[in-house]
Parts: C-alpha cells; sequence; structure tokens
C-alpha cells in the first residue's frame, strides 16, 4: 500500500455518531450562549453547505458563509469562542465515546505498512477539534501525514473528490486502503476514488447494501494490516 487512510468516528473512535452529535451541539449552545433551537438548525444548514461544497471554497468558509446568514452577521465576532470551544469545553463530549486502547496501535502498524498515512474523517471541524477528537483515543494530528479538517478540505464525504483530493495533494498514485465504519461515506466513496477498503463493523452505518469487501471488527481489521506486504 502506498497509502492507508483512517476514518475518525465511529472507527478509530468509537461512537453511537447521532448521541454524541446532540451531545456535542448542547455542549456548544450552553458554552457559547447561543439559543440551541437556534443553533442547531444553523448549524446543520451549514454543515450541509460543506457537504455540497464543490471545491471552489475551503469548507470553513462554506460554512460560516451559511452560519452567518442564519444567526446574523455578528456571529463572525464569536469565532475565537467557537474554537476556543473546541480546545476546551468540547472535552466534555468524550464522555459520549467508547474507549480504543487499539487505535494507537493500528496507526502504529499502519506506518509499517504504508508510505503514507492520512486521518480521512470527514472536514466538518476545526483543527482543534479533530485534535481534541484524536486525544480521546492517545492520538495526535502529528501522528498522520495529513489529517483532513474543515480549513485545508474543499469536499466531503461521500463526495468521491475528497478522497481525489487527499490524492493529489500527497502525490498517490498507487494502491490506498481506506478503512472505515461507513459504507457509503468509507466504502463506497473510496472505491470510486480507486481505492480499496476495509469496513470496521463495530460502529457500523449503512443505508444500504453491504459492500463486497473486508470487513469485520476493529481486531479483524488489525489482523487485515497485518497480512498486508
Amino acid at each position: 500500500m502506498q497509502g492507508i487512510l483512517f476514518d475518525l468516528d465511529g472507527t478509530l473512535l468509537p461512537m453511537d455518531n447521532d448521541e454524541f452529535t446532540r451531545q456535542y451541539f448542547r455542549l456548544l449552545a450552553e458554552t457559547t450562549g447561543y439559543p440551541v433551537d437556534q443553533l442547531v438548525p444553523a448549524l446543520w444548514k451549514g454543515v450541509a453547505a460543506m457537504v455540497k461544497n464543490d471545491g471552489t471554497r475551503p469548507n470553513a468558509q462554506a460554512f460560516w458563509q451559511t452560519f452567518g446568514e442564519r444567526m446574523g452577521q455578528g456571529v463572525y465576532r464569536d469565532i475565537p469562542m467557537f474554537n476556543r470551544f473546541y480546545s476546551t469545553e468540547f472535552h466534555q463530549a468524550a464522555a459520549y465515546t467508547q474507549p480504543n486502547p487499539l487505535a494507537r496501535q493500528a496507526v502504529a502498524l499502519a506506518r509499517q505498512k504504508a508510505e503514507v498515512v492520512v486521518l480521512a474523517t470527514n472536514p466538518l471541524f476545526p483543527p482543534s477539534g479533530v485534535a481534541t477528537r484524536l486525544s480521546w483515543v492517545g492520538l495526535r494530528p502529528q501522528d498522520f501525514d495529513l489529517v483532513t479538517d474543515y480549513e485545508n478540505s474543499s469536499f466531503c464525504k461521500p463526495n468521491p473528490r475528497y478522497y481525489q483530493e487527499i490524492q493529489e495533494k500527497l502525490g498517490l498514485t498507487g494502491p490506498c486502503l481506506m478503512v472505515g465504519n461507513d459504507v457509503q461515506e468509507d466504502v463506497q466513496a473510496a472505491s470510486q476514488a480507486g481505492m480499496s477498503a476495509f469496513l470496521v463493523a463495530d460502529c457500523l452505518i449503512s443505508r444500504g447494501e453491504m459492500p463486497d469487501c473486508p470487513q469485520g471488527s476493529f481486531r479483524d481489521m488489525l489482523a487485515f494490516l497485518e497480512e498486508l506486504p
């Protein structure tokens, strides 16, 4: 493998994505003081704008333009407060995830098997939000050759262009493996970009038929990586 890519939420970091998102939004509303009934719909509009991003601007611009249109232009003054949240109070959301003592082992093993190791988490968060979530499984952004976030990415999963953007940034022209728990976002989208995939089924997300690819538990994935040349 030239590159091995890991999803974060539900893969390296086990969680119930819906419950985690609810609690994360609650914490954000409490910390910023914005009414939750106004904040949450605006957040989802901003997320939708990032998911629909066509590569013409960073995801961060797509988010803040849409979020600002819903919440009012004064929200731009609070960007530093939002950024502080992801380095401070956001840590409380770790209570809505599960430990994974094997996460560091997986990344270390990938280092032995591939030239490049990427954290291919859907780039909906600022860099500090990604770093905080990584810390819950004992990892750091420095453990990867690239960590996707909403500042350095201009596409989102399940757009195959998200994976192609990673390939272009890192000059990946050889075989790559995507490891994730979401059939559509991790397996199918990566496959459309020419990558192979391993589906981690511990926190499985599927909206249709199961794919024909290697799959199993996180431990099964480690065994699969061990067998790679």
